[in-house]
């Protein structure tokens, strides 16, 4: 049974109407379920970003707040107040942290969802620190990225509340599904997936870019897909590169989580924690977005290689 002074039963008695959303951290994740969501539900949603303390990012929060219909708050407590669902999208690396500077300003009973990509071990120090603080915790694990899917996007979730919130969860809608009843299973079941997703998009990069230096892409890429024909190297390498520009630092943090959890599995975490360094090197670059989208591998490689080259 969750602890808390909200039972389960009344909790799931409230009128859709009368539920109130909090949501810590307002990045793409939280933008995207808000957005799936629509303005029916968004007079319902306040957001509290930590961006919002720094003059020269409190702006753009606000303007994202305005145009989804919801209230940016210049304090968690103040996002907090009255809240029943409480989602936690910070990064992986500060998510702990979010539930040790947070959780104790939300109501007792209510649900901390944590969303972030992080090691089982790291979700159970987080719900130690929520159920201290008289909420409840459940282990939230987003299966895929959230565009162009939004608030439907496949989430794995686990945890003593989550028979309880589940079907909550799926009438927002989300698109939920229960894995056990242990906080850190749904994220143990993302980490060890990520193992192979991040670590082949690392290769492809690292493929990529050698053949482009080396000119022998040509011959390199069909012989490929001969050999892996579900693999086409050209369209994954210009995808990869778009998502580690933009979130190689996310990444990254979830492949250190990544080795957290096979170092406590009393595992070789190598493969895992170079994943992360190539995501956070390749993300440190000063190589910028085109206004297009990118469709072709080639554009990245050449600005790598010429950014390489220029730096000799």
């Amino acid at each position: 049974m969750c602890s808390g002074e909200l039972s389960p039963t009344v909790f799931l008695e409230r009128k859709d109407s009368l539920m109130k959303i909090c949501f810590i951290g307002f990045g793409e994740a939280a933008g995207a379920i808000i957005g799936g969501w629509g303005a029916a539900r968004a007079g319902s949603i306040r957001v509290f970003d930590i961006k919002t303390l720094d003059p020269a990012t409190s702006k753009g929060i606000a303007i994202r707040a305005a145009a989804l219909g919801v209230k940016a708050c210049q304090t968690a407590a103040e996002a907090l107040a009255g809240a029943d669902l409480v989602f936690s999208t910070v990064t992986a690396d500060q998510a702990i942290a979010a539930a040790e500077a947070y959780s104790g300003a939300m109501p007792k009973g209510a649900v901390w969802c944590d969303l972030n990509s992080c090691a089982p071990k790291s979700k159970q120090t987080a719900e130690a620190v929520v159920a201290a603080a008289g909420g409840r915790y459940l282990d939230v694990a987003v299966m895929a990225p959230v565009y162009p899917a939004r608030n439907m996007v496949p989430c794995l979730v686990s945890g003593p509340c989550g028979v309880d919130v589940t079907s909550f969860l799926a009438a927002l809608p989300m698109n939920v599904r229960q894995v056990g009843d242990e906080v850190g299973r749904a994220s143990s079941i993302k980490m060890v997936r990520s193992i192979m997703v991040k670590g082949l998009e690392a290769l492809t990069a690292e493929c990529t870019l050698a053949a482009v230096a080396a000119g022998v892409e040509e011959e390199v890429f069909p012989s490929l897909k001969s050999g892996h024909p579900y693999i086409d190297m050209e369209a994954r390498s210009a995808y990869n590169f778009e998502r580690t520009l933009v979130h190689g630092q996310r990444r990254a943090a979830e492949m250190d989580e990544v080795a957290k959890m096979l170092r406590d599995l009393n595992l070789p975490d190598g493969m895992s924690s170079a994943t992360a360094a190539w995501q956070r090197y390749l993300s440190d670059t000063d190589i910028t977005l085109p206004d297009a989208d990118i469709t072709n591998y080639q554009w990245f490689a050449a600005k790598y290689l010429l950014r390489t080259k220029a730096a000799e």
